[in-house]
């Protein structure tokens, strides 16, 4: 099945060097469990999303940038920032920023507990 896009960026890979540890981090701070996928060379944890024609990403082992030096990836969660903050913390994760706010919208800037750089943003 092809899906003609319009928009620019169409996955995310989010390296991680304990699999186990980062899909339970994810999954706090989404507040929803990640889908294990084993069909290709590397075993894979799916970030949820709602349908095949929004931009999604996954976890694969690998060995991610520097602490907070390598791209950011926006995640958005349903609930209020602050709470997405406890998440973080609660996870393992380290808050790095205030809550920013934008004309799209509000979000901050955290760290998983592999060191990448997510920004979480409030939809």
């Amino acid at each position: 099945m092809s899906i003609t896009r319009k928009d620019r960026v169409v996955w995310a890979e989010i390296p991680v060097s304990d699999m186990a540890r980062a899909k339970g981090f994810y999954a706090g701070l989404l507040g929803a469990p990640l889908v294990d996928e084993t069909g290709g060379p590397n075993p894979l944890a799916m970030l949820p999303r709602d349908g095949d024609d929004v931009v999604g990403g996954h976890l694969y082992p690998g060995t991610p940038a520097a602490k907070g030096s390598g791209p950011t990836i926006h995640l958005a969660v349903s609930c209020d920032l602050e709470a997405a903050m406890e998440r973080v913390r609660t996870g393992g994760g380290e808050v790095v920023s205030p809550v920013v706010t934008i004309p799209a919208g509000s979000f901050f800037y955290a760290l998983d507990t592999e060191g990448n750089s997510v920004g979480v943003f409030k939809v």
